[in-house]
């Protein structure tokens, strides 16, 4: 992969990750539940990749 594809990759995923956050926050969504929901997928992802 080029480098330019990667960096606008990355630049792409920041992005959507900020807007994530303004968009939840604007909406009056805790940042503890934001985390919560983080962590969650984050196991959920991790023990599907254990179990194959």
């Amino acid at each position: 992969m080029p480098l330019t594809h990667f960096l606008v990759l990355i630049l792409c995923v920041v992005l959507a990750a900020g807007l994530s956050l303004w968009l939840a926050i604007g909406a009056g969504v805790p940042l503890v539940a934001l985390g919560f929901a983080a962590l969650a997928a984050s196991v959920i992802l991790g023990w599907s990749r254990v179990s194959r």
